[in-house]
Formats: C-alpha cells, sequence, structure tokens
C-alpha cells in the first residue's frame, strides 16, 4: 500500500519546538528594539536625562507586558509539546499559524507604544492575543481528537489546558473592554493578570466531592 507524503509529513514534535523556541526569542528580542535611547545632543545634565527616561516610561510598560505575554503563551505552547507522543502535518501547521501570530506581536507592541491612548491600538494588541489563544487551544483540540497525546498523561490535563485558555481569554477581553473608560485601565489591568499568571497566583480549585 502507498504511503502519502501528507500521512508521514511533520511528525518530529522535537523540531517544531525547536522552530518555536527560536522565533519566541527572535520576537522577544525585536521588543526591545522599540525602546530609543535618549538622544545625546539633547541631554546636558542629569535632570535631562532623568526626564527623558521618563518620558520613555509607555515604551518601557508595553515592552514588559509584551514580554510577559509571549513568556505565558511560550509556557503554554511548550506544555503541549511535552505531552505530545508525535506530530502530524495538520498540528505542525496549525502551530506555525500560531508562531505567525507571535511574529506579528511585536508589530502590535509597537503600535500601541506610538498611539497609547487610542483605542483601536489597544484593541488591535488585544486581537493580537486573542488569535494567540484560538490557535493554541485549536491545537490542544486536534492533539486530543488525533490521540497524538503520550499515554501516561493524566486526563486532568485536557481538561486543565483548555480551562487554561478560556479563562485566561475571557479575562483578556475583560481587559480589553476597560478602554472604554481609558486605554491605561487596560494596560494596567492585563500587566496585572500577567504577572499573577508568570508567578503561578492561581486559585486552587476545589476538589470535588465522591
Amino acid at each position: 500500500m502507498p504511503v502519502t507524503y501528507n500521512r508521514v509529513a511533520g511528525q518530529n514534535a522535537e523540531r517544531l519546538a525547536a522552530l518555536s523556541d527560536g522565533i519566541f526569542a527572535f520576537a522577544m528580542t525585536l521588543l526591545v528594539l522599540d525602546i530609543p535611547t535618549p538622544p545625546a545632543e539633547a541631554i546636558h545634565s542629569e535632570r535631562a536625562l532623568l526626564h527623558a527616561l521618563a518620558a520613555l516610561a509607555p515604551k518601557f510598560v508595553t515592552y514588559l507586558m509584551s514580554f510577559l505575554t509571549l513568556g505565558i503563551f511560550w509556557v503554554g505552547q511548550q506544555t503541549q509539546l511535552n505531552h505530545l507522543s508525535r506530530s502530524d502535518r495538520n498540528l505542525t501547521w496549525l502551530h506555525i499559524a500560531f508562531l505567525a501570530a507571535v511574529s506579528i506581536l511585536p508589530f502590535s507592541t509597537r503600535l500601541l507604544s506610538e498611539f497609547l491612548e487610542y483605542r483601536i491600538a489597544l484593541i488591535e494588541y488585544w486581537a493580537n492575543i486573542l488569535v494567540l489563544g484560538v490557535v493554541l487551544y485549536l491545537t490542544w483540540g486536534y492533539a486530543v481528537r488525533a490521540k497524538i497525546l503520550r499515554e501516561d498523561m493524566p486526563e486532568e490535563v485536557t481538561a486543565a489546558v483548555c480551562r487554561r485558555i478560556k479563562l485566561a481569554q475571557g479575562l483578556y477581553a475583560f481587559g480589553a473592554l476597560l478602554c472604554v473608560v481609558s486605554t491605561r485601565w487596560s494596560i494596567a489591568f492585563i500587566v496585572c493578570l500577567q504577572l499573577c499568571y508568570a508567578l503561578g497566583l492561581e486559585r486552587p480549585r476545589r476538589a470535588q466531592k465522591a
């Protein structure tokens, strides 16, 4: 029986993880390039340098927010990849779509930092996060349906991954809605949310009664 190319393509999950690490590292590095150093010709005193650095505060905040975003989603993707027994062509392309959204985040960050007071810039940034979450959710759902997860994986992991993505996306959406009041409120909420996730400050679920 002849074997088609699509049946044998993209089965190495380790190569997929290596590609992901490279793209995440590059995107994280690009973020800092959006923070310029103050022009030397405009600085003639310690006070002037301090004021110039203070003026860059919004860029540092958006940098921190996006670095945390990429860190959180890198952990989320690696968690999924670590539970795969193998990959396949469809799953590989789903993860490539996820990485495409990762590579756009530096642009979304720069847009937001340049137009901090505009809701459209904030909504575009949130849409980038939404796409990341949706595609990551789809990759996990496909892996479950295709039965390519490790056999020794506890059953609770599937529910935990789905619950984490849904909750996070719901909270991100709430943060985006705060732009109706102020985009700064939205950014502050999202940064606090990301710090909670990065520090592992999750509320433990109560054990179900027998």
